[in-house]
């Protein structure tokens, strides 16, 4: 709606780097030139057989594509028609794209149905999004939005809408998301390979390896934390009243979820909830409360709060060394069919704080601004 900013176009771009992140993992191997040196290989193949799971996989990948595409387009003018021919068209497009590069990786095998499965997902996300948009449902979004959030907020709800997806990568804590700083010793030994430097980034990296566990009151402060990071940020775009006490039971319940789906893909549906240990349990509960009394803060207060909270967090994941049941965990989604899908959720998992970081700060210095 004019006037209004929406989080429609950066999710766009999200899902745009996730169908690129699925279609080219593992993103080595790459040779020259396709296996044909002729342009014969523009041509896509029909497979000899299919599996259902990738069937799905590229029909429902391409869904949201449309669907987001499509509401891109009509926010930025199109007419209802052209928004529905320009996104199958662009849909069409990019699955080809991704196709055709797969030629170029040995892991990859092009096919022709896959491309067919992506333009229809992108078909019926796009007749999605104009049959929710004939029924009027933006409108009641945002007369939602209005009564629960200031403005601007687009960035804080497409912050909260991330939070779960980075928790379905399992991080060495539940809720302890920003474990790129733990990582980045290893990155960074890679990086300076044969180099001078090379060394000294290789006892970085064994100093990283080397740290001792975490206490039982630092792993709960650890969780309480994780869990009340989101709830601060939502605090900083909600509007005052009934509405703020409402927000972290929610949050808490996709925190929940995530977190006992990460456990349930890991380790089996019958250890789906073996996450809440001693040390969880109360400090979630506590997170609840806690939350309860930091609603009555206003939005600045809370977005103050949120940045040391935030810091916290993040010193305590990076003091907590990955266990041998954090191994198993990305041993599992490493082999299983969700390989090409648990990168985006890593990155998003180690990268969230630091992005909520910046965004809260942001907030603090335009009320600044404002004053």
């Amino acid at each position: 709606m004019p006037g209004h900013r929406s989080s429609v176009a950066p999710l766009l771009w999200i899902w745009i780097a996730l169908i690129g992140y699925a279609s080219l993992y593992p993103f080595s191997g790459w040779r020259i030139g396709p296996p044909s040196p002729t342009l014969h290989w523009l041509v896509l193949p029909w497979p000899r057989t299919s599996v259902r799971f990738d069937v799905v996989a590229n029909l429902l990948g391409y869904l949201p594509f449309g669907a987001l595409l499509y509401a891109t387009l009509l926010r930025r003018g199109s007419s209802p028609g052209r928004a529905l021919g320009m996104g199958t068209l662009c849909g069409a497009l990019l699955s080809l794209a991704m196709e055709e590069l797969q030629n170029f990786l040995p892991q990859r095998v092009p096919s022709l149905l896959d491309w067919a499965l992506n333009v229809a997902g992108t078909l019926a996300g796009a007749l999605a999004a104009m049959a929710l948009q004939r029924a009027g449902a933006a409108e009641r979004w945002q007369a939602v939005r209005d009564r629960w959030f200031v403005e601007p907020s687009s960035g804080a709800l497409l912050l909260l809408l991330l939070w779960p997806i980075g928790l379905l990568f399992p991080p060495p804590l539940p809720f302890g998301l920003g474990q790129g700083i733990v990582h980045a010793p290893t990155l960074l030994s890679e990086l300076l390979a044969d180099t001078p430097w090379a060394s000294w980034a290789a006892d970085w990296e064994l100093n990283a390896q080397m740290l001792d566990p975490l206490s039982p009151a630092a792993e709960g402060m650890a969780v309480l934390f994780g869990l009340l990071a989101p709830c601060l940020l939502a605090f900083s775009v909600a509007r005052p009243g009934w509405r703020r006490w409402v927000l972290p039971p929610g949050i808490a319940t996709l925190g929940f979820a995530a977190t006992t789906l990460s456990t349930a893909l890991n380790f089996g549906p019958e250890h789906a909830l073996s996450w809440r240990t001693a040390a969880v349990a109360p400090a979630f509960l506590a997170g609840l409360v806690l939350s309860a009394l930091l609603a009555l803060l206003p939005r600045r207060a809370s977005a103050g709060v949120g940045l040391v909270v935030l810091t916290a967090l993040i010193a305590l994941v990076a003091q907590a060394p990955a266990d041998p049941y954090y191994a198993q965990s990305l041993q599992a989604w490493e082999q299983g069919r969700f390989i090409r899908f648990h990168g985006v959720a890593q990155w998003v998992g180690w990268l969230w704080p630091y992005a909520t970081l910046v965004y809260l700060l942001v907030r603090v210095a335009q009320a600044d601004r404002a004053e």
